[in-house]
């Protein structure tokens, strides 16, 4: 498998899979948003492997670097610092590149930070939207929240610790009887997930925390559920 895209934990170090780690091993090198978060992770399971660095600022210089070396037959993992690559990390351009010089690209499941705070919400429906990260604009967020108004199904999104107080805020401006949950530090020693309203989320974190912060909305409720 000349490109293995790797899920890796995203928070305990053992939430890994047996044969991500055995990719990880086996690999000419291994593509790391951060190297040096990558190499407690290799530590951790002790694993030896190359590094080399693949972040935001430099997927377009290093996927141009790396296309001849795939097609030469070289092995390379891809890992973001958690979860899957590609999904609100870099990766994507690497692997649509790829498939597009008809090159084999095998995608190698684990953990998700997505799916962790759907489930821990205690919100699961049928279906679920993930939108990403909030957008920083307030007007962007008010647009998306009076959009959200209207989903009738659960919604994940992620947020920086720091914008966290304020993106609630505006949230709750729009949405304010929104069941809702703040999932921060998911699958860690300090994890905590607090549910409650919009506006009750709202009022509780009125500063920045620590940590990383998925949220998940409730459906919206409709006429029929309301009568």
């Amino acid at each position: 498998m000349p490109l293995a895209v790797c899920a890796t934990p995203i928070g305990n170090l053992e939430d890994v899979t047996l044969r991500v780690l055995r990719e990880l091993q086996e690999a000419d090198v291994v593509l790391a948003e951060d190297t040096r978060h990558t190499r407690k992770l290799l530590e951790r399971h002790g694993i030896r492997a190359r590094l080399l660095s693949y972040h935001e600022h430099n997927e377009a210089k290093r996927t141009a670097e790396l296309l001849p070396r795939l097609e030469a037959g070289e092995r390379v993992a891809l890992v973001s610092d958690a979860g899957l690559p590609a999904i609100s990390d870099p990766g994507a351009r690497l692997v649509a590149a790829a498939l597009e010089a008809g090159l084999s690209v095998t995608v190698l499941p684990g953990p998700s930070a997505v799916e962790t705070a759907l489930v821990a919400s205690g919100l699961v429906g049928e279906r679920y939207q993930f939108v990403g990260y909030l957008p920083r604009s307030e007007r962007a967020l008010l647009a998306l929240g009076a959009e959200l108004g209207h989903w009738p199904w659960p919604v994940v999104a992620f947020e920086s610790p720091q914008r966290l107080p304020g993106s609630l805020s505006v949230l709750a401006r729009v949405i304010p009887d929104r069941a809702c949950a703040v999932c921060r530090e998911l699958t860690k020693r300090f994890e905590e997930v607090a549910r409650g309203t919009l506006s009750e989320l709202a009022e509780r974190f009125r500063e920045p925390v620590k940590g990383e912060v998925t949220l998940v909305l409730g459906p919206a409720r409709t006429a029929k559920q309301e009568d």
